[in-house]
Order: C-alpha cells, then sequence, then structure tokens
C-alpha cells in the first residue's frame, strides 16, 4: 500500500484482478498499452467532462472504454467521479465512498475525501453503504472496479469518487445526483466524470445494434427527456440508463452541451458469437473550444427560463425582507443555478440607482447568492438608507452574473461596455464597477478607470496607471424585470 495507512474499513481490495482483468501489474499494462494506442480519437475541439464507459471484462469492453480514457487523457484531471449503477442491490439514494483507497494491481487509487463530503452533505439519501460496493458472495460489484485500473493508467495521480447510485430509476434522484456533482464540483475544471454503463444485453447482434442506436442517439442529441421516455417504452436498453441521465443533466449544467460516440462495438467482437451478444459504447460529453470564454468562464449560459427563475427569487426576497427583515428560504434542483458564480442584484426606483451590492466570486450556489445580494442591496449599501415597504412598488431589479474574474497586463485590454473591471492595491483598496456603469455614464475608458479608483477603491485617480495596481476584468450576464 505504499505510504497510505488506511484501516481496513478505508480499503477496497481489488476483488475482480485475475478474473475480469489481469492481476499482474506488468501483463494488465502492456493490455492497456495495447488499446490505447489502437484507440483513434476524434479531435473534439475542447474541454471533454464526461466519458461514458464500459464494465465487462476487460478482453470485451477495454478495447471500446480506451477510447474515452484517450480522449480525455490530455487534459489535466486531478479527480474522476466514478458514477456507477448497482447490479445488485435495490435501494433509494446513493452510496458514495468517503475516504480512503482502492487497490488496484497497477496501485492504489485515493479517494477525493473533500469533495466526497460535499456530496454527501447534498442530501440525507447520500449515504456509504459498503455492501453496495462489494456486491454479494461469489459475484462482486464489477461496474465501479473495472474502470479504476483504467483511470490509474491514464491518470496516475488522480484521486477518485466512487458513486453507485441505487436502483429502481427515480427521476428526482437522478436530478438530484446531478445537482449534488455541479455544486460539488463548482469552479474545478479538472473533475473529469466517468459513467461506468454497458449497452442492450444479450439480444441477437443486429437487433442489439438497433437497440443501441436509439439510445446512443438520444445522448447524441443530449436529449434527457428522449432518454429517459426511450427506456421507459422499452425501445432503448442502457445497463444503468439512470446514471447516463444523471451525467447528462450535470454535463448540461456544467457547459458541455455536445456528445459524440467515440466508439461503438459489441461481445461478439471478442467471440464471434453474434446470437447473444452485450454492447458497448465508448461516448465523449464535452464543450466547443472555449472562444467565447473571456474571463475564464466555462460555464453554460443561463437560459430564460432560468434568469427568470432568478428574478423572482430576487424579487420575492426583497419584497419579503423589507417588509418581515427576514429573507425566504429556497430549495433549488436545477443543477445550472447551483454553480458558484458571482452576482450583484442592482435595485432601481424610477430609473435612478437605490442599492446594489454583489460578490465578485461565488460563495455558494448561484440562487442564494442572487438572494443574499438582494438582501444586501436593500439594507447594507452605505450610499442609501433601507429600502421601506412604501417603495417597492416603484423598484425595478436588475441581476448581473458574473463570469470569474482575470488579470490584464494593462487598460488597452479593457473594452467599455463589456468588461467590468476590478482595481486593487494591496488588500484595503479595492474597487468594482460592472460592465454596464461605461453604458450608463457615457464615460471614456480614462474616466471609468479614473472613477473606479477614486470613487471605489479610495486612491489618486490616475492610480490605474501605475503598473503595482493590479487590474481584472469579467464579463456579465445582466438581465432584469423591464
Amino acid at each position: 500500500m505504499g505510504s497510505f495507512s488506511y484501516t481496513d474499513d478505508k480499503v477496497k481490495p481489488a476483488a475482480l484482478a485475475g478474473s475480469w482483468y489481469p492481476g499482474d501489474a506488468r501483463e494488465l499494462g502492456a493490455m492497456l498499452d495495447k488499446f490505447l494506442k489502437a484507440a483513434a480519437t476524434p479531435a473534439l475541439g475542447g474541454a471533454i467532462g464526461v466519458i461514458v464507459s464500459p464494465h465487462a471484462g476487460y478482453v470485451y469492453s477495454a478495447p471500446t472504454a480506451c477510447f474515452g480514457f484517450k480522449a480525455a487523457s490530455s487534459q489535466k484531471v486531478s479527480t474522476v467521479v466514478i458514477l456507477a449503477p448497482s447490479h445488485q442491490y435495490s435501494f433509494k439514494g446513493a452510496s458514495v465512498w468517503p475516504e480512503g483507497v482502492f487497490e488496484t494491481p497497477l496501485g492504489p487509487l485515493e479517494v477525493d475525501k473533500d469533495l466526497a463530503a460535499r456530496v454527501m452533505a447534498f442530501d440525507e439519501r447520500f449515504i456509504f453503504r459498503r455492501d453496495v460496493f462489494a456486491g454479494s458472495a461469489g459475484r462482486p460489484e464489477n461496474s465501479v472496479e473495472t474502470q479504476l485500473p483504467l483511470i490509474k493508467k491514464v491518470f496516475p495521480s488522480a484521486k477518485i469518487l466512487p458513486m453507485i447510485v441505487g436502483h429502481p430509476p427515480d427521476a428526482d434522484m437522478i436530478r438530484t445526483v446531478a445537482s449534488a456533482l455541479a455544486a460539488a464540483v463548482g469552479d474545478r475544471t479538472d473533475v473529469l466524470v466517468d459513467v461506468s454503463v454497458d449497452q442492450s444485453h444479450f439480444h441477437p447482434l443486429k437487433e442489439a445494434q438497433a437497440i443501441d442506436a436509439r439510445g446512443l442517439k438520444a445522448i447524441e442529441d443530449m436529449d434527457v427527456n428522449g432518454f429517459w421516455k426511450g427506456h421507459a417504452d422499452r425501445k432503448m436498453e442502457v445497463d444503468g440508463f439512470h446514471v447516463v441521465a444523471a451525467a447528462m443533466l450535470y454535463a448540461g449544467a456544467r457547459g458541455f452541451g455536445k456528445a459524440k460516440v467515440l466508439h461503438y462495438g459489441t461481445s461478439a467482437d471478442a467471440t464471434g458469437d453474434k446470437s447473444s451478444v452485450v454492447g458497448y459504447a465508448s461516448i465523449a460529453l464535452y464543450r466547443d473550444a472555449p472562444a467565447a470564454a473571456e474571463a475564464g468562464d466555462a460555464k453554460s449560459a443561463l437560459t430564460p427560463e432560468q434568469k427568470a427563475r432568478l428574478l423572482t427569487i430576487a424579487r420575492e426576497t426583497l419584497d419579503t425582507f423589507v417588509r418581515t427583515g427576514k429573507a425566504p428560504e429556497y430549495h433549488e434542483t436545477d443543477p445550472r443555478l447551483l454553480l458558484e458564480e458571482g452576482a450583484f442584484v442592482t435595485l432601481q426606483k424610477r430609473g435612478a440607482l437605490r442599492g446594489c451590492i454583489g460578490n465578485i466570486i461565488g460563495r455558494g450556489p448561484l440562487y442564494r447568492t442572487v438572494r443574499d445580494m438582494a438582501v444586501a442591496a436593500a439594507s447594507e449599501d452605505p450610499r442609501f438608507r433601507p429600502v421601506k415597504a412604501d417603495e417597492l412598488k416603484d423598484i425595478d431589479v436588475e441581476i448581473s452574473v458574473l463570469s470569474k474574474p482575470r488579470v490584464v497586463q494593462s487598460a488597452d485590454e479593457i473594452e467599455l461596455g463589456k468588461h467590468g473591471v476590478i482595481v486593487g492595491k494591496g488588500y484595503m483598496n479595492r474597487g468594482v464597477f460592472l460592465p454596464q456603469v461605461a453604458t450608463e455614464t457615457g464615460w471614456t475608458k480614462e474616466r471609468f478607470l479614473s472613477e473606479l479608483c477614486s470613487q471605489k477603491a479610495g486612491l489618486p485617480p490616475d492610480s490605474w496607471k501605475d503598473p503595482s495596481v493590479k487590474l481584472e476584468v469579467f464579463t456579465a450576464d445582466v438581465f432584469g424585470e423591464k
């Protein structure tokens, strides 16, 4: 076990080594080297957030699984979330392995206990059941373990988060799993989700190919509803389709809105028996190259419905807080609204500013930041007295959802009307203007930056020219009630 000293209850031995895949490290490494070399993967352009991989014995499924792993191999991956079904236990919720190591012939894989804790804190139905991971006597669970040697081979220093989702399928739980992962991962760009599923089972080859083609098309179309309905109608047959649906929701929330089947095969490729086959597919869920990710932001755009929901939260919070002194509680399940993002809430009374407060960097789910900033804009802006109930009818709400700031080397990189700007010197002198300030005032860039320094940061007006003063830019998705 090397430097690891976990107690036995935190260690998961390799139960399938020597049967489902070689138990000898040299033999196993050579096998995977061969399969990885043979996997010809297309260039997808942008980052891969999710791969779908089969989980049968390696002689059958590893040639296909290697396509997804190879496609993601050029990325920085510090943690692989293994999202898998249970083959032997029916239970509600999900079993998450919280800490420790999983053994493989290629060496141990450490569990990302911090990420596990964040996921488990999201819902009380996320628990740890060792039996779910172990399987039953004489029939070890394969859905997680078959992924481990591949992870160790391709991402040797990565940690893992094994998560087995209960059965029978539950649409609410699938949404909860997606939301929990999106919230727990947050702004991290070094997390890869590996969905461990096979395709159809035990049909003649041509029938299996037709069934699998329907399911794979729904995935490539990112049609979660059609994918779910296709299984309810028994027209599709992915073994563990509910975890694929969860991963599709997660991918959509994280901006990985495209999907491509990298390889499809069946057990007949290894055995020659076409009378009764199992299907295997390797799929990547990815995003286009981030040409539009101006300030390092990689999240998907908010839909009109999501914007409307955030405005509703801000308006209800404003009205309730001003009248009662208490903010309402919300429990959103839309994965996009659970991502950590900075946001400002601006209040305008008959067109004049009445309050504006925000967080540049997200400190919790977006919907909660909007709620909290609505309270702050109404009561904590030092430029204004707190909003009174008789003013509410005259106040309009505007929300600015911010991208992650990036440092610029000079003011030449700043585009007025497009970029919000943060100016800072040390810990005490910092200030920010949203992008719309330039549009609303009509200031030149020089005036904009000078006012930012003097009004917001407490610095001399021309401090933005000082090389020791840090300038950062961000973009904002601005929307309001008018």
